[in-house]
């Protein structure tokens, strides 16, 4: 099983939001390596949610439900998607700052590539952040 972190602006799609629906397709991304990332999602991953923008903080487990196939939203027919499942709320969120002061996360794709709305996340720095939300 690999690890993931997906942003979405939660004045656009936020964890609430997905929490309520279920599984959710997670559409709209048009950046080549993110959507590489997606490609390489396998059925069963976890990923974390994290909210861009507003509140810039992991506040949720998503797993990935339908591996990659074509996004409708995309009228190039380039780009794709995957469904993801709500599976649960981290017991508190871990917020970017603390990500950036903690040594044991500095090499983190979200700090390295801050643009990217998909990135791989290491199965140490998932463990450490499911750590840090249970303080």
């Amino acid at each position: 099983m690999q690890h993931w972190l997906a942003k979405s602006e939660p004045d656009a799609w936020s964890w609430q939001q997905h929490l309520k629906k279920g599984v959710e397709p997670w559409t709209g991304v048009r950046n080549y390596q993110a959507s590489n990332n997606m490609k390489e999602m396998k059925k069963g991953d976890l990923a974390f949610f994290y909210h861009s923008n507003i509140g810039k903080e992991i506040v949720g487990i998503m797993q990935v439900v339908k591996e990659y196939y074509p996004d409708p939203t995309d009228e190039t027919g380039r780009f794709g998607m995957v469904d993801f499942k709500a599976v649960k709320s981290l017991k508190r969120p871990v917020t970017l700052a603390e990500i950036k002061s903690d040594p044991a996360l500095k090499d983190m794709k979200l700090l390295r590539q801050s643009r990217l709305s998909v990135s791989f996340v290491t199965k140490s720095e998932w463990e450490h952040i499911i750590r840090l939300s249970e303080i």
